[in-house]
């Protein structure tokens, strides 16, 4: 499975936000060139975190992102459904049962093998992401990193 380049920007992003102080933001153009990122199309994506309530947003001067809730009730898995949706990579079109090949009805009664086996693998990916939060990740971050990340974002 190949995810887009845009989860990876809102992960690290997410990141980043959380390393700030309570109160604290950063705006969309902070992030993008903190990342030399396009900064249209990543505050069209931290939108998308703001609607799936991990991100809050607000206006004005001070203005931009921070986490909605606790960096610890924040997971991968949310951060990547609310940009990329939950829908299962591969989608089983019983081909077994066409063409010159094709199996008989009786034979097919079970789930395809093939389908079952990708579910399954679906599900045990959204599993690992579901058990990592963004309090995991900023625990294995340098020591330094969150300082300097709130310097360069909020200094």
């Amino acid at each position: 499975m190949k995810l887009p380049t845009s989860t990876e920007w809102v992960l690290h992003c997410a990141a980043s936000l959380a390393q700030l102080q309570p109160g604290e933001t950063a705006s969309a153009t902070q992030l993008a060139t903190y990342y030399d990122l396009p900064a249209p199309y990543l505050a069209k994506q931290l939108q998308a975190l703001t609607r799936a309530g991990i991100l809050a947003a607000s206006t004005g001067p001070r203005g931009g992102f921070r986490l909605a809730r606790p960096a610890a009730d924040i997971t991968m898995l949310q951060i990547v459904e609310a940009v990329d949706g939950a829908v299962a990579p591969y989608e089983c079109r019983e081909i077994r049962q066409q063409g010159r090949g094709a199996l008989s009805a009786e034979e097919c009664r079970e789930t395809c093998p093939l389908a079952r086996t990708m579910a399954e693998a679906h599900d045990a990916w959204r599993a690992s992401l579901a058990a990592v939060s963004l309090a995991d990740i900023l625990a294995e971050l340098p020591s330094g990193a969150p300082a300097r990340t709130r310097r360069i974002l909020t200094g």
